[in-house]
Order: C-alpha cells, then structure tokens, then sequence
C-alpha cells in the first residue's frame, strides 16, 4: 500500500568564512532547504535540497515553488515520479524515503577518505600545512583558473614540492581553459608525480578535445560538468570516457538509478561535495560506502563555512 508521509520543508542560509573563488565566479553564501518526511509512527527523516544551477540543476526558487506545491503529505509514488527537471528534489526526497524505511543504511563515515578544499591562488601554500596537520589526509584540491596560467604554474611547482609524498594533489579547472591553455598545464602535470588528476580542463561542449587530451597525456583527466546530470554521466559513458567521472550526487536526482549506474558499468568515479550541510552529506557518503571505491571523497569542505553544519 502506498501510504502517506508528512512533509515539511524548511530553507536554510550557510555564509562561507571567505567567498569561494572559481571560475564560475564569486560565491559567498550556500542556500538551500532542508525536507523531512514522517511516517504513521512519528518517525522522521531528513533531506536536502542543495541547488547548484550553474551545474544545470534546478534553481532555489524552482526547488521551492516545488515544495509548496506538495502540500503537507507525499507518497512513494509521488517521489518516484518527481520530474527529471528537478534532479535536487529527486535526490532529497528519495534520500529521506530510504532513511525512514531501510534500517541497512551505513550511517558512520569514518572509514573513509576525504580530499580537503584548499583556497585559491598563493593562500594554498600555507593553507595546506594546517589541514594535513589537523585531518591527517593524503588528498587535497586546489581550484584553477583564477588567477593567470603562469602564476598558478608557478604557484602548482611551489605547492608540488611543498608537500609531503604520500599526499596527493586534485586540480580543478572547472572548464574556464582553452586548448592551448590546457596544454601547456599538462606539459607541466605531465612531469609531477603526485597529481592525482585535473577536473574538467575544458567547458563541457569540448568533449572531444579533452577526449584526445586524456589519450595523449600521462596526466589523468576528470570529468565534472560535463556529467553534472545523470542524463549527461549515461551520454559521456556511450561516447568512451575512460577518465575519472566526478560525481555530484546531490545534484544527480535519484541515488538508487545512480547506484545502479555506477555498479553496472564499473565507473571509475570519485563523490564530490556541492557544499551541502550534513543532511545531504549523509546521504551521499552511504552511497559512496555502497559502492565502495577506493579514492578519497571531495567532501572535506567543512572548514570553510562559519559555524558547524550539524546545527541546522
């Protein structure tokens, strides 16, 4: 029988320490809504709707016309039948429906390995010191794009010799280089060993220049916008990628059609953050530990926001 569930859904505002830099722009502050779902035995259960639209999901106000539209009660059905449109929606009331009717969910992350967000530009030469210190990772993240190729050339060797050798070191470009650019980072990435890969170097509509650029480099090669919606992950996988595939679950609709997805066709892949609180997180870390695979998750972001997440 398909019983209902009560909902509610409240929105929230997470002000980020410093403005994230990206290629994309300035981002100060995280917005989103916070769903939950309660049975007939009072038992409730959280989601997040975390909107990343300049990744193509639905916008906040998207989101919430959404929300309002569902009254006070929802059924598994209604769920399932959320349109592909609204891939953030997908993803929250899915995740709060498992949580309240499977008791096999792994709810400790503990076991796993996170990568940490380190800032843009000359900040990542000191940054990096206090975050392996504190968090004992192997795995860090620096953004590119934003300052000139030279100084951030200049900038990566600096940073490459700095560390320690078992760490490693995840460049993100977020598709803000051309093919010349591109290729004059990785005859430079080419000849440093702890480069673990370089996210999306080119806009997603250069998929076949970054094609050819993972088949003549030695550097590995991630894909990030290009398969930001689980309709784009199916198509980059019909036309050959063989990289990594960095995915954003929380912006990816249904985590089960995902799962699946995953397990079928053996997808080198590595869980990113899209900023969410501790809700989402959850819910995206129990797939990972689903999946089990061996790269360091991109969720160590906890230390740019103001205040603890686990609050709201």
């Amino acid at each position: 029988m398909d019983y209902e569930l009560k909902f509610h859904f409240k929105l929230y505002q997470n002000y980020f320490k410093q403005p994230l830099q990206t290629s994309h722009g300035v981002w100060s502050i995280r917005e989103g809504i916070i769903i939950s779902l309660t049975n007939s035995a009072g038992v409730t259960r959280r989601g997040e709707i975390a909107p990343l639209p300049w990744f193509g999901s639905e916008t906040l106000a998207q989101a919430v016309k959404f929300c309002q539209q569902l009254g006070e009660a929802i059924t598994k059905q209604e769920i399932m039948t959320i349109s592909d449109h609204l891939p953030c929606c997908q993803f929250a009331l899915e995740s709060a429906y498992l949580a309240l009717t499977q008791d096999d969910l792994v709810r400790s992350s503990h076991t796993l390995n996170f990568c940490y967000l380190l800032p843009a530009g000359q900040e990542a030469l000191i940054a990096w010191q206090d975050l392996y210190q504190a968090n004992s990772t192997t795995t860090f993240k620096w953004k590119i794009g934003v300052l000139t190729l030279a100084e951030e050339i200049a900038i990566l060797k600096q940073l490459h010799n700095n560390l320690p050798p078992e760490v490693k070191l995840r460049l993100d470009a977020n598709g803000g280089f051309n093919l010349t650019q591109a290729q004059q980072l990785l005859s430079v990435t080419d000849g440093l060993q702890r480069i673990e890969f370089i996210e999306q170097l080119l806009s997603p509509d250069k998929f076949t220049d970054i094609l050819q650029l993972s088949q003549k480099h030695t550097t590995v090669l991630a894909l990030d916008e290009s398969v930001a919606s689980f309709q784009q992950l199916q198509q980059t996988y019909r036309q050959g990628w063989q990289g990594v595939y960095v995915i954003k679950a929380a912006i990816m609709g249904f985590t089960t059609r995902l799962r699946q997805f995953c397990q079928n066709n053996d997808l080198d892949v590595v869980f990113s953050s899209v900023l969410e609180t501790e809700v989402g997180r959850e819910a995206v870390l129990n797939l990972v530990q689903q999946l089990d695979h061996p790269r360091a998750v991109g969720f160590g972001v906890q230390h740019i926001y103001n205040k603890p997440l686990t609050r709201l």
